[in-house]
Protein backbone atom coordinates (compact mmCIF):
# COMPACT_ATOMS: atom_id res chain seq x y z
CA UNK A 1 0.00 0.00 0.00
CA UNK A 2 0.70 3.65 -0.22
CA UNK A 3 3.14 4.97 2.72
CA UNK A 4 1.81 8.35 4.37
CA UNK A 5 5.70 9.55 4.82
CA UNK A 6 5.95 10.47 1.12
CA UNK A 7 5.46 13.75 -0.64
CA UNK A 8 3.62 13.03 -3.55
CA UNK A 9 1.91 10.09 -5.11
CA UNK A 10 2.20 8.15 -8.61
CA UNK A 11 -0.40 8.08 -11.39
CA UNK A 12 -0.96 4.12 -10.43
CA UNK A 13 -1.02 4.71 -6.61
CA UNK A 14 -3.81 7.24 -7.49
CA UNK A 15 -5.85 4.72 -9.41
CA UNK A 16 -5.27 2.02 -6.92
CA UNK A 17 -6.92 5.19 -4.32
CA UNK A 18 -9.68 6.15 -6.62
CA UNK A 19 -12.46 4.14 -5.25
CA UNK A 20 -10.99 5.31 -1.17
CA UNK A 21 -10.77 8.82 -2.46
CA UNK A 22 -14.74 8.31 -4.37
CA UNK A 23 -16.24 6.65 -1.22
CA UNK A 24 -14.55 9.08 1.30
CA UNK A 25 -12.60 6.51 2.99
CA UNK A 26 -9.20 7.88 2.52
CA UNK A 27 -7.31 9.16 5.50
CA UNK A 28 -7.14 13.54 5.39
CA UNK A 29 -3.20 12.99 5.20
CA UNK A 30 -3.98 10.77 2.11
CA UNK A 31 -6.52 12.73 0.46
CA UNK A 32 -4.45 16.03 0.35
CA UNK A 33 -1.64 13.61 -1.32
CA UNK A 34 -4.53 12.30 -3.91
CA UNK A 35 -6.01 16.01 -4.40
CA UNK A 36 -2.45 17.09 -4.60
CA UNK A 37 -1.64 15.15 -7.12
CA UNK A 38 -4.71 15.05 -9.17
CA UNK A 39 -4.62 18.80 -9.02
CA UNK A 40 -1.13 18.81 -11.32
CA UNK A 41 -2.28 15.76 -13.77
CA UNK A 42 -4.68 15.91 -16.54
CA UNK A 43 -4.37 12.54 -16.75
CA UNK A 44 -5.45 11.02 -13.15
CA UNK A 45 -8.32 13.69 -13.44
CA UNK A 46 -9.16 12.46 -16.46
CA UNK A 47 -9.47 9.18 -15.09
CA UNK A 48 -11.82 10.32 -12.31
CA UNK A 49 -14.04 11.89 -14.24
CA UNK A 50 -14.78 8.64 -16.46
CA UNK A 51 -14.84 6.79 -13.11
CA UNK A 52 -17.63 9.25 -12.14
CA UNK A 53 -19.72 8.94 -15.09
CA UNK A 54 -19.08 5.50 -15.52
CA UNK A 55 -20.64 5.70 -11.68
CA UNK A 56 -23.18 7.62 -12.26
CA UNK A 57 -24.70 5.72 -16.13
CA UNK A 58 -24.68 2.52 -13.58
CA UNK A 59 -26.86 3.53 -11.84
CA UNK A 60 -29.22 5.26 -13.99
CA UNK A 61 -28.88 2.03 -15.67
CA UNK A 62 -29.74 0.02 -12.25
CA UNK A 63 -33.07 2.37 -12.09
CA UNK A 64 -34.45 1.32 -15.31
CA UNK A 65 -36.05 -1.97 -15.59
CA UNK A 66 -35.00 -4.33 -18.36
CA UNK A 67 -36.81 -7.27 -19.90
CA UNK A 68 -35.13 -10.17 -18.70
CA UNK A 69 -34.00 -11.19 -22.07
CA UNK A 70 -31.95 -8.47 -22.44
CA UNK A 71 -30.64 -8.85 -18.96
CA UNK A 72 -29.35 -12.55 -19.36
CA UNK A 73 -28.24 -10.94 -23.19
CA UNK A 74 -25.95 -8.17 -21.08
CA UNK A 75 -25.05 -11.20 -18.70
CA UNK A 76 -23.86 -13.47 -21.41
CA UNK A 77 -21.95 -10.51 -22.88
CA UNK A 78 -19.80 -9.03 -20.38
CA UNK A 79 -19.24 -13.23 -19.68
CA UNK A 80 -17.73 -13.94 -22.60
CA UNK A 81 -16.09 -10.17 -22.14
CA UNK A 82 -14.21 -10.94 -19.66
CA UNK A 83 -13.50 -14.38 -20.37
CA UNK A 84 -11.03 -12.73 -23.28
Amino acid sequence: MTNLNKKELNCQEVVELVTDYLEQALLPEMRALFEAHVADCPGCTTYIEQVQHTIMMLRKLAEEQAFPETKQDLLEIFRNWKQG
